[in-house]
């Protein structure tokens, strides 16, 4: 073992540190990883110096460890190697991770230990371990059936084609609204109770119209709560009525709405604002702000390490049971396929790509069709059209969507943008 040195699972000590915790430190994180050993009396270069532990040193060192939540049983034992002492710390993989040890979460990146300190990475690590999503979260002594807003249960049976034979008991405990000590979830509260906002205050979408281009002059503000489903068709309709609405005549055949900005880019977004926002945050509200330029959609909550990573193609949603009951609602048409499908809507309706603020708060801005004086904005993606067309050999349509990575459609839509901002002929 200490011919392969300090590895994912090893870790080499020359003699007890003089801050014993600074053993206890590598033993959580083996635990909040696969397991792995210490090993006390071996150099960094995987020398073996050997070393003997006086008795208070290994009580000191077992003391330590027993400072480790949740408890973890770790073995303390001395092996022979080439005639010398050397200590062996045992930990086994933990069975309740995260462990903690002095308030902080310690983790195992590839042969050294990482004391985390993000809270995003913190929460990440309880997630995978299943433990503390927050819509899973029971809550003990709330009964769901005297709170319950039977509309919206009503509304989910039909869209979930779930028969009236099955009573709203068992349809409940189907669809796992239960933890198995027989107490409800939070998320089923928030997507089930008549007026959950009572119990979760910040759990509310705040609706806000400004007077021109900054947050100067309100003109309308509204907080909407009820069931999560409420919100979202309450904040949908409230967004609708500051649209600008258009109606084109085709013949002598029926009428044809046409609104300043695709409706199917709002409900994606309030969709994912309300599935995927941070519960935990109760400083904060989902917020839709209209402005004249801009409508902006911002829940607390940043993107999860992994999702960062994989921006636009992968989801990992912080509330699995809420997601998949707006899931279960249709509501969510194509898992981690939003970010692809917003950005796809507003250039087919020859409207710049959305914008994304990710760092602490999720902020989507969309870009109105407003009068302004100055040149408009262009986004990455029309900016290397433009580019690709500026040179003699110009690209057929079939090369530019191949080379920006585009439908013939949507790469027909951004050339028609384009030219309507003046940048091509």
């Amino acid at each position: 073992m200490a011919e392969r040195g300090e590895t994912y699972n090893v870790d080499f000590k020359v003699a007890v540190p003089q801050k014993v915790r600074d053993i206890t430190e590598e033993v959580c994180s083996f635990a909040n990883a696969a397991g792995g050993y210490v090993l006390i009396g071996i150099d960094d270069h995987g020398v073996i110096k050997g070393t003997a532990i006086e008795n208070s040193k290994r009580s000191a060192i077992q003391d330590s460890i027993g400072e480790i939540s949740p408890a973890l049983h770790c073995e303390l034992y001395p092996v022979d190697v080439e005639g010398k002492e050397v200590w062996v710390v045992e930990v086994p993989a933990g069975r309740q991770v995260p462990y903690f040890f002095g308030g902080s979460v310690f983790v195992r990146e590839g042969a050294n230990s990482q004391k985390l300190t993000n809270v995003e990475e913190i929460r990440e690590l309880f997630q995978q371990a299943e433990k503390i999503y927050y819509d899973s979260i029971p809550n003990k002594k709330y009964n769901i059936y005297e709170h319950l807003d039977r509309d919206t249960l009503k509304a989910f049976r039909r869209e979930a084609h779930i028969s009236n034979n099955v009573d709203e008991e068992q349809l409940l405990e189907n669809i796992q609204a239960f933890t198995e000590n027989g107490d409800v979830k939070r998320g089923a509260i928030l997507f089930f109770a008549e007026h959950p906002e009572e119990l979760f205050f910040h759990a509310v979408v705040r609706c806000t119209q400004f007077k021109g281009t900054d947050k100067l002059h309100i003109i309308d503000d509204k907080t909407l709560g009820g069931p999560l489903v409420s919100q979202y068709e309450q904040a949908l309709g409230w967004l609708q009525d500051k649209l600008k609405l258009e109606y084109e005549i085709h013949g002598t055949g029926a009428r044809t709405e046409k609104w300043e900005m695709p409706l199917d880019v709002f409900r994606e977004a309030l969709i994912n604002a309300l599935a995927h926002r941070d519960y935990y945050e109760q400083g904060a509200f989902t917020n839709v702000e209209v402005y004249d330029d801009r409508i902006e959609i911002t829940n607390p909550g940043g993107l999860l390490p992994l999702v960062a990573k994989h921006f636009g193609r992968k989801s990992l949603s912080r509330n699995p049971y809420i997601f998949s009951l707006f899931m279960r609602m249709n509501l969510v048409e194509h898992v981690g396929s939003g970010i692809g499908r917003m950005r796809e809507l507003m250039l087919n309706a020859g409207l710049p790509e959305p914008q994304y603020e990710t760092e602490g708060m999720f902020n989507i801005t969309l870009s109105r069709v407003a009068a302004s004086t100055s040149a408009p904005e262009l986004s990455d993606l029309e900016k290397l059209v433009i580019e690709l067309m500026s040179v003699d050999d110009k690209p057929s349509v079939d090369e530019l969507c191949e080379k920006i990575g585009r439908k013939k459609s949507t790469t027909y839509n951004i050339l028609k943008s384009l030219r309507a901002k003046g940048y091509l002929k």
